[in-house]
């Protein structure tokens, strides 16, 4: 049976808020919720598809649509294919051009049901924050660094690396059990990076894999949440195959943790990313202010060592229009 490449609007207010159709009756899986969109004709780009999907079905004209995942998935009637956009400007008010109901959701919305199978790991890529800030404490000093992340947290920051490979294992697990509890105070996740047991000993929601352990895993890491470090494509192939939750891309500009590493930039990580299943975060001399490149980029959204750990703006913890 062949793979059917299917376009798929994630269509997102300026509350986060994203938009959700359900099939009519005279379709398979009829009464189950899914993101708007269709099949790619012959010859018709995923671009144009999306467009024409989303005019037909919900009546709009989509202005700025930002490539982003593509998920595949067996249905006992089709291989499909889905190349995911998050859409964040369009003309018009959805209607229901195909008799279908739609709901808006996320926070504050009441959740629909039943949602087609192969939305569970999109909607768990939606609830990944886009920014990923990453730790240098042994550089500035745990009291500086206790103190800059609080301010980050306060900014809006909601996931959290920390990277610490010079600590010695007791420093570490201090540090640890500290960096967790201050972020249970605004709901932020932190993962550990390449330490499993840590992880799990101070309650963190997940690890961080270097690419080297990427390499030679077998099975992904029982924790709730995992990523990993990647280089090049085999690293993102591998990442795939392990069911990892979201990995690191880079280094996508110069920086000074890799001074000898000849950057990415960004297209060549658009190229990396196109077929990507898995939410990929650029990193490597980036910043808020490269948010935007990334998403265009079709990344999720960016990793930052220092960066992140300046400067009073706020961090935006959820992809908005």
């Amino acid at each position: 049976m062949n793979r059917v490449d299917v376009v798929v609007a994630v269509l997102i207010d300026r509350q986060g808020h994203y938009l959700l159709a359900q099939r009519p009756k005279d379709k398979v899986y009829a009464g189950y919720w899914e993101f708007p969109g269709g099949k790619v004709e012959p010859g018709e780009t995923l671009r144009a598809a999306l467009v024409r999907e989303i005019r037909e079905e919900l009546g709009v004209e989509i202005r700025d649509a930002l490539p982003w995942i593509t998920r595949r998935f067996d249905y006992p009637h089709a291989r499909v294919r889905l190349h995911l956009f998050r859409v964040t400007q369009w003309a018009g008010q959805p209607q229901p051009l195909e008799d279908q109901q739609l709901a808006w959701q996320g926070l504050g919305c009441e959740p629909v049901s039943p949602m087609l199978p192969a939305n569970a790991p999109i909607l768990q890529a939606l609830e990944l924050p886009t920014v990923y800030g990453v730790t240098h404490a042994a550089d500035m000093g745990e009291p500086a660094f206790l103190e800059a992340l609080e301010r980050a947290f306060y900014r809006g920051l909601r996931l959290v690396q920390l990277r610490e490979k010079d600590l010695p294992a007791e420093l570490l697990h201090k540090l640890a059990e500290k960096v967790v509890h201050a972020a249970r105070a605004w709901q932020a996740r932190v993962l550990i990076n390449g330490q499993v047991d840590v992880a799990r000993a101070v309650g963190a929601a997940g690890v961080h894999l270097t690419a080297h352990q990427l390499a030679g895993l077998s099975a992904r890491p029982d924790l709730p949440l995992v990523a990993a470090s990647c280089h090049g494509a085999e690293d993102l192939r591998r990442a795939e195959a392990l069911g990892l939750d979201f990995v690191v891309l880079g280094p996508v500009a110069p920086t000074a943790s890799h001074p000898d590493a000849v950057p990415l930039g960004f297209e060549a990580l658009a190229r990396l990313v196109a077929d990507c299943s898995v939410p990929v975060l650029g990193i490597g001399g980036l910043g808020l202010s490269d948010l935007e490149a990334a998403w265009r980029s079709g990344a999720h959204g960016i990793a930052s060592m220092r960066a992140i750990w300046e400067g009073e703006a706020p961090i935006p913890n959820r992809f908005r229009a």
